[in-house]
């Protein structure tokens, strides 16, 4: 079960919801502060955190590695230290965050014959370094945005919802494995700014918050301020996938959700997402899935 939580302080608020699962904590939490500045926090647990960075801009000093990382939302990395101590600036009012704690003794075991980056990590832990998976930050991708969206808003309780977290938890960690070991050995970045990367997540939110009524190329790139050439290759380089693959997977997401947490049917949810029969709906649904959208409403 879900642990809800919203805390107001002068400083602002933080809306969280808490789930736990075989020892393993996972968080998602949306802060909002009154202004910009910066607040420190600390922590003796021993786990292994999985952070994902998922809206806002901030920067935040590492005591245990004594680095400091400029981040804006879109990332994610994984992290150990004996103790955990940090300074979080906030650039931007309102950040939004998703973490996985993981028992140190269970994360070495999930990752026993695992890549060779996870267990060169395993063995500095076990060593009892402070040490973080990737040189870079991963990129946000489609399968990672996914299964984020699929714990916040799942109706599964009991045992099955026990099952089906820890799968989701072993899941994200593998990707986000994969994601940072891939940005630590690609070539030289195409996106090298600061601002082009934010217009890029700019690019991506619209497209989010617009999933219903997706605007077209032209509209993105004179909305964000980027040439469609530079949108085009920078959001395949930061987003593992294009512009129409990105939108197609964010509607089949929605349509799932529609699926399972409603009772509107497919030609409703068709129409809903902006295809043009329910036929098309129903191909695209079958593509990405593998089943009809009816097999899912009669399989919840």
């Amino acid at each position: 079960m879900a642990q809800q939580s919203n805390i107001t302080t002068p400083q602002g608020t933080r809306q969280s919801t808490i789930w736990t699962c075989n020892g393993i904590r996972l968080g998602h939490a949306i802060s909002t502060a009154t202004s910009l500045g910066s607040a420190a926090s600390s922590g003796t647990a021993d786990v292994v955190r999985v952070h994902f960075g998922l809206k806002g801009d901030y920067r935040f000093y590492y005591k245990q590695l004594d680095r400091a990382y400029d981040l804006i939302g879109g990332h994610h990395n994984i992290m150990y230290s004996p103790q955990f101590d940090m300074v979080v600036e906030n650039k931007t009012l309102e950040i939004e965050t998703f973490g996985i704690q993981f028992p140190t003794d269970q994360f070495i075991q999930y990752t026993q014959g695992a890549s060779d980056t996870l267990q060169r990590f395993a063995d500095d832990i076990l060593s009892g370094k402070s040490v973080m998976l990737g040189r870079e930050w991963g990129a946000m991708t489609p399968a990672i945005e996914l299964a984020i969206q699929q714990v916040r808003h799942s109706n599964y309780t009991g045992d099955t919802e026990q099952v089906f977290l820890l799968s989701k938890s072993i899941e994200l960690l593998v990707l986000s494995a994969e994601a940072c070991t891939a940005a630590s050995t690609r070539a030289e970045p195409f996106i090298r700014t600061k601002a082009d990367k934010e217009k890029l997540i700019a690019a991506r939110d619209l497209i989010n918050e617009r999933v219903t009524t997706p605007p077209n190329l032209s509209e993105i790139t004179r909305i964000v301020g980027l040439n469609e050439y530079k949108l085009k290759r920078g959001f395949k380089e930061t987003f593992h996938t294009t512009v129409f693959g990105y939108l197609t997977e964010q509607r089949m997401h929605l349509a799932h959700r529609y699926l399972t947490d409603t009772r509107k049917t497919a030609a409703e949810i068709s129409a809903d997402l902006g295809y043009a029969t329910p036929q098309h709906f129903n191909n695209a649904f079958r593509k990405r899935f593998g089943v009809t959208p009816a097999a899912i409403r009669n399989n919840p």
